[in-house]
């Protein structure tokens, strides 16, 4: 079997060593068979551990390989919708629920770091960095509806403040979310994943499922092998591929481009970002940005619809850097790489049942790193019996992109470029 390698980002290159890991060869059983290891397949596996399952995952690169290891490491509270466009579309009821929910992400994570004492740098304090009024009332309103779900480590930042926080003139203002973050978020991947393997669960790399041999007692098929269980959990998101096709027409896996910065020394990085906080623009199509342990900005931005491979990651994002940060001019780009995300056409996570016995979380539409420990959660509830914060997502309404996957890539950059127009016109 081919050995797939992790894409040559900043992450990789600076990743904790890890042990490797097996093949899966043969047959085996086990309570429950969890296809994805990134984080809604860790969070799943670590939950159901604590709570007494036999797990056994099954990834087809390695550990962390897909949007898990490859994002931009912001820990951004909520929902790719917000909870006010989540109550019109669901009603009070269901939105109170998804409400409740939608800080939890961000707290299992630092309760994961604690208890398994991970090292991945974990950083206090996101910023939303809006460039024109129109943003800083959206932050107003966002401060307003946060609070009324209990969640209050907020601190609107006026012109003044968010120049003491970020050296980059184009800012009217800001919010400041100190239970936001930032971590190395392959580091945060392979500690969880050991975390796992500590409880007694089972990780099988280089073994993609192939097949899903449905029925009262599923199997999970592999090259190599095969898992027999009493539930699956479907964690591939934007890399599950068409392993189950009821899963493909309602998403479609987008790119987003990173770069990486040569160190800039402890004087010029505490220049940009004084208190080391990450950093998101309000934007639709939103650049976002932070420092390393080892002092170098990393600078993310732009989809590629269709999760197509860019020829150029640099020429795409390095001009957006230089626009925050002219200052960065001479400074050189070390690492380069592309990362695919699942985007639904609500945007808003898909998580649901097929059968009695195959659970799936997906489609975070670039919300994933607290979502997905969240939906690990959740998903571990509802195999124990206890299913009111899973129906909370199952309920949501979801649907195909219009004309099925030959058009939703066309479909989707219209939309971008719309949203995109009108970030540059700054309605």
């Amino acid at each position: 079997m081919a050995n797939t390698p992790y894409p040559q980002s900043y992450y990789a290159a600076s990743a904790n060593a890890v042990p490797p890991r097996p093949v899966l060869q043969g047959e085996v059983e086990t309570d429950v068979c969890v296809i994805g290891a990134g984080y809604t397949g860790l969070s799943s596996a670590l939950f159901l551990l604590e709570n007494g399952f036999r797990v056994t995952v099954l990834e087809a690169a390695k550990v962390g390989f897909g949007a898990s290891g490859r994002n931009g490491g912001q820990i951004v509270n909520s929902y790719s919708r917000d909870i006010d466009v989540i109550e019109r579309s669901v009603g009070p009821k269901q939105a109170q629920l998804l409400g409740d929910m939608a800080f939890e992400g961000g707290r299992i994570i630092r309760e994961r770091v604690a208890k398994y004492q991970i090292q991945c740098d974990l950083k206090d304090g996101g910023v939303f960095a809006a460039l024109n009024s129109k943003h800083m009332g959206h932050l107003e309103s966002q401060k307003r509806l946060w609070e009324r779900y209990g969640h209050t480590q907020l601190e609107l930042l006026d012109e003044r403040r968010i120049r003491e926080v970020v050296a980059c003139d184009n800012y009217v203002g800001g919010l400041l979310d100190m239970s936001g973050g930032h971590i190395h978020p392959l580091n945060l991947t392979l500690g969880e994943a050991a975390a796992v393997e500590s409880l007694g669960g089972t990780i099988y790399e280089q073994s993609a499922a192939v097949r899903i041999e449905r029925g009262a007692n599923p199997v999970v098929h592999t090259t190599e092998g095969k898992v027999r269980a009493k539930f699956i959990i479907v964690a591939g998101n934007a890399y599950l591929g068409n392993l189950v096709p009821e899963l493909a027409a309602k998403s479609m896996p987008c790119g987003t481009q990173v770069i990486t910065t040569a160190p800039l020394g402890d004087e010029l990085a505490q220049s940009l970002l004084p208190q080391d906080y990450c950093v998101e623009d309000c934007n639709y199509l939103l650049d976002y940005y932070r420092l390393t342990r080892d002092k170098r900005l990393i600078f993310g931005g732009g989809v590629v619809y269709g999760a197509r491979d860019p020829a150029n990651i640099e020429a795409i994002i390095r001009p957006k850097m230089l626009k925050a940060f002219p200052q960065l001019k001479d400074v050189k780009i070390d690492y380069a790489w592309t990362g695919n995300f699942l985007l639904t056409l609500s945007r808003l996570p898909q998580v649901g049942r097929l059968g009695d016995n195959i659970y799936y979380s997906q489609g975070c539409s670039g919300h994933g790193v607290t979502y997905t420990h969240l939906a690990g959660k959740v998903l571990a509830e509802a195999l124990r019996g206890q299913a009111e914060r899973f129906d909370a997502f199952a309920d949501l309404p979801h649907y195909p992109f219009p004309g099925g996957q030959l058009l939703r890539t066309p479909f989707a950059a219209m939309g971008a470029w719309y949203y995109g127009l009108r970030d540059k016109l700054g309605f």
